[in-house]
């Protein structure tokens, strides 16, 4: 076992020539304190899952490992579908890596430590608030089964930082194979440095995609693997009900994991069309615009990758997004719906589904965890007729359900339990995050780690949880979250 101080130096990504980072040193943070540990993670990366004295101190960068080098990489970017020339990790450094227990290289980051060369006049510090919200929601997706970038730790701060009001200061450790988005191809694009943007490629599928070493056209492997994850990732945001909220090319992983947690949302009540950034004032983002966002941000990067590729070849490959997303969508729908196998005319059925859904603002996560405890045998039980506001089309859609069921081959036995790990009965919804940061605010941290143990087994009810799985109460219809969230 190791220390957070024998961390692994940057040896992969410092291997690439000094034009796609800068060395910068984290800054010092008064009498840092932890908040939060993930033991799991921890054990994972074979570090002390109980937490040392020393700990927080390494954190916030006070401390570095041994053979720190730490970093921050530059990127440009499409933000809200305007092309920013210069954006960069302005206020997450690298600190090290760690190996973990599959035997894969993880980069350790710290996300709040510091002004780098890149933040663009903002002070490179996070917030508490912020912080949790990351921490939490990127444990909860990995619960789900979703890709995503991991959290390590929080540590905090009695440094006061300024956002709209003042707030104390936190870092958030975060954990990916690697953090490279989309943005670092565009940067090299747009400032016509070739030569770069091919190193950067050798250099992803070197370290991220080696089977692409032995195509016949490596960069055009890389694409299609790009894409295809993005699709995957996609799919498992809309069927769980998750809204990013800042999908700019720069918040996009070149791996398909989930990055940034800014403004995200859960979806309560069902909205097609709901926005869960309070800064996204046109609605680029919303739920059902996902995944067409995505494909538009593949386009960004297929464009920035063209010097390596035939156009043909990488607009044939983004020809494949919307089928690979589909085929994904659909593979969970009939999970979460308890078929055996999907057919073409399932999708009707769904969209039905959606329409009263819409109609109702029926609460998305309920809904799919009580059908899951739902015979095929019985008529539909008040339970999921009193989430809709038209109870007799319901029953027609119930119906026909019903009757789709006896295509399967397996009896309820099979499919209900089969059902219950497709639909999960905890999510991180915004009030549940609201709460945690509250008490943590107040210098209480316990409800953060109970909301974390929940988070992390979202698909077993337990007693214990059973406030997590209730709908929201009605103040969290106050609750906003932008771009500073």
């Amino acid at each position: 076992m190791h220390t957070f101080a024998d961390l692994i130096a940057n040896t992969r990504f410092a291997a690439l020539p000094d034009r796609f980072y800068s060395l910068v040193a984290p800054t010092p943070l008064p009498a840092p304190h932890l908040v939060a540990w993930n033991s799991a993670l921890a054990t994972e990366l074979d570090l002390p899952a109980q937490p040392g004295d020393d700990l927080p101190a390494y954190l916030v960068g006070n401390a570095l490992p041994k053979h720190a080098g730490p970093l921050a990489s530059v990127y440009c970017g499409h933000q809200f579908g305007v092309y920013v020339s210069q954006l960069g990790d302005g206020r997450a450094i690298l600190i090290g890596e760690a190996r973990d227990s599959s035997g894969t290289l993880q980069e350790i980051q710290l996300k709040g430590a510091g002004p780098t060369p890149y933040s663009r006049r903002g002070d490179g510090r996070a917030v508490l608030r912020s912080s949790i919200r990351e921490y939490l929601c990127s444990e909860a997706m990995h619960g789900l089964g979703i890709p995503t970038t991991r959290a390590l730790a929080i540590a905090g701060s009695p440094e006061r930082v300024w956002r709209e009001t003042a707030e104390t200061a936190a870092v958030v450790t975060r954990v990916a194979p690697t953090f490279v988005r989309f943005g670092h191809f565009e940067y090299f694009f747009y400032q016509n440095e070739h030569d770069a943007l091919r190193a950067l490629a050798d250099w992803t599928i070197t370290h991220c995609y080696p089977a692409c070493q032995s195509a016949a056209q490596p960069y055009l492997a890389l694409l299609d693997a790009v894409i295809e994850r993005t699709a995957l990732m996609i799919a498992h945001w809309q069927a769980v009900g998750f809204c990013h909220g800042v999908m700019n090319t720069d918040n996009m992983s070149i791996l398909g994991l989930t990055l940034d947690y800014g403004p995200f949302g859960f979806l309560d009540g069902f909205d097609a069309g709901h926005v869960c950034n309070h800064s996204d004032e046109s609605g680029r983002y919303a739920y059902n615009q996902q995944p067409q966002i995505a494909l538009w941000n593949l386009q960004c990067l297929a464009q920035a990758m063209l010097p390596l590729l035939e156009r043909d070849d990488a607009i044939a490959a983004l020809h494949r997004f919307q089928p690979l997303f589909e085929e994904a969508f659909s593979d969970l729908l009939q999970r979460k719906l308890g078929f055996d196998a999907w057919q073409e005319t399932d999708w009707a059925l769904v969209t039905g589904l959606l329409e009263l859904m819409q109609a109702a603002g029926t609460d998305w996560t309920i809904f799919w965890r009580t059908l899951s405890h739902t015979p095929s045998t019985s008529q539909a039980p008040a339970a999921l007729r009193d989430l809709f506001l038209d109870r007799d089309a319901f029953d027609g859609w119930f119906a026909a359900y019903r009757e789709r069921l006896l295509l399967n081959h397996g009896d309820d036995a099979i499919r209900l339990p089969a059902m219950q790990q497709a639909n999960p009965a905890y999510v991180l919804r915004n009030h549940l995050a609201e709460v945690a940061i509250r008490q943590a605010e107040a210098g209480d941290f316990s409800e953060i780690a109970r909301l974390q143990a929940c988070l992390a087994q979202p698909f077993e009810e337990r007693a214990e949880y059973a406030g997590y799985a209730a709908a929201p109460p009605d103040w969290a219809d106050t609750l906003s979250v932008s771009c500073s969230s």
